[in-house]
């Protein structure tokens, strides 16, 4: 297994990055338990609503499309500061939304603005480790991100019920306050200026090109993006599962996808420590393995007569703790693969992520609010696409890099 680092990460960095990590769940959780709420207030469907989430990871996907390779050009530290501000702003707008079609517009806009946050905290662990210190630095960020979605449900929940769900809003504009502050007072420049790369539509092009010509990148980048589908379709679909269906208030929904969130903290926290004796593809296959097999007896679960609330919460839960093995491993190796191009690496990673998960969220909610069936499909779905690309892309020695200096390219985690 082969580690690189260049320099300690100082504890304050890290602190910055697991926020710019955490922002991400944090806007999408924090206000799942009021869409029942947001769907009577605006007077529209459930399809509607699902597509507030839709529209922030549209503008995740897009704008870590293009915040990447703008950071392989101009740095990570100039193209973050600018999204961090774009994400305070449409925050702040978001409270006062008139309409649906208007908070769907601001929530890309503070998906756009938040990709640089997701994007750029990739690309700068990319900067500064490889290999197993890398997959540690990422499991690190993963247990403290992981909080997020522990803290955003519930604290979500409680901020619904006693404020309304635009306070919501108010919160993550204070929250995207401090990352921005976070941002300018403890972020320094990790890319120098001789490796960047240049800039363009056709530099974008080029680079995209590379990197996705990389066999195993694809493979991995792949199987995290199909696992993000399935995440996505449970995100967008249990608050109708679990309230409407089964018939959860708001604030016990919120502890019980808070619940679902610990295990997967754990189980991130487990693999970080095991990431130092077991070789990062064995967790995340391990960890593949477990969500096609769950996500299985779950699809099997919701379409066997109706939704059994302890059957399918301990489901979901084994699917968070299926998570817990995937996501640092996987965005371990896949940037490993590229870290020539680690800002565009890291675009196309986030990109395909999120452009899936959009596509799945409004899809979960076709059936109506009263039924599970699509959500299992999509998941179970998801998760066996997640293994083939795994098993098809990644399989076999490494190859050789090509089209790239020999100096630039740091060894791969295997």
């Amino acid at each position: 297994m082969t580690t690189s680092t260049r320099g300690s990460t100082p504890a304050m960095l890290i602190a910055v990055l697991a926020l710019l990590s955490a922002v991400t769940p944090l806007s999408i959780d924090m206000y799942l338990s009021a869409f029942p709420e947001m769907a009577a207030e605006f007077g529209t469907s459930a399809s509607m609503i699902q597509l507030t989430l839709t529209a922030l990871l549209i503008g995740l996907a897009v704008g870590q499309l293009v915040i990447g390779p703008l950071s392989d050009r101009y740095g990570r530290r100039t193209p973050l500061l600018v999204g961090s501000l774009v994400c305070l702003v449409a925050s702040l707008l978001c409270i006062v939304s008139p309409t649906a079609p208007v908070l769907i517009a601001l929530r890309f806009a503070q998906g756009f603005g938040g990709a640089a946050g997701v994007v750029i905290s990739r690309a700068i662990v990319a900067d500064r480790a490889t290999g197993a210190a890398a997959a540690r630095l990422f499991g690190v960020l993963m247990v403290i991100g992981a909080l997020a979605p522990v803290i955003a449900p519930v604290l979500g929940g409680f901020i619904v019920a006693d404020l309304g769900w635009r306070a919501v809003f108010a919160a993550l504009a204070v929250l995207n306050a401090l990352m921005l502050l976070g941002v300018v007072f403890f972020t320094p420049e990790s890319l120098p200026r001789d490796r960047r790369r240049p800039g363009g539509l056709a530099a974008l092009r080029a680079s995209t090109r590379t990197v996705l010509s990389n066999r195993r990148y694809l493979g991995y980048t792949l199987a995290l993006a199909f696992v993000f589908t399935a995440l996505f379709s449970y995100i967008s679909a249990s608050p109708f599962v679990l309230q409407n269906i089964v018939g959860l208030s708001p604030r016990v929904y919120s502890l019980t996808f808070g619940g679902c969130a610990v295990v997967m903290a754990v189980m991130s926290a487990l693999s970080a420590r095991l990431v130092t004796r077991v070789e990062p593809r064995t967790l995340l296959a391990a960890g593949v393995a477990a969500m096609v097999v769950v996500t299985g007896l779950l699809l099997i679960t919701v379409t066997a007569g109706g939704v059994a609330p302890v059957p399918t919460i301990a489901l979901m839960a084994c699917f968070m703790a299926s998570m817990g093995f995937i996501v640092a491993n996987a965005m371990a190796l896949a940037t490993a693969e590229v870290r020539y191009a680690a800002g565009t690496g890291s675009a196309v990673l986030g990109f395909l992520q999120y452009a899936l998960g959009a596509g799945a969220s409004p899809l979960v909610g076709l059936a109506g609010e009263h039924s599970a069936v699509p959500m299992g499909i999509a998941m179970f779905g998801a998760a066996v696409l997640a293994a083939v690309a795994l098993m098809v892309f990644t399989r076999g020695p490494r190859p050789e890099p090509v089209d790239t200096p020999e100096h630039e390219v740091a060894p791969a985690v295997r």
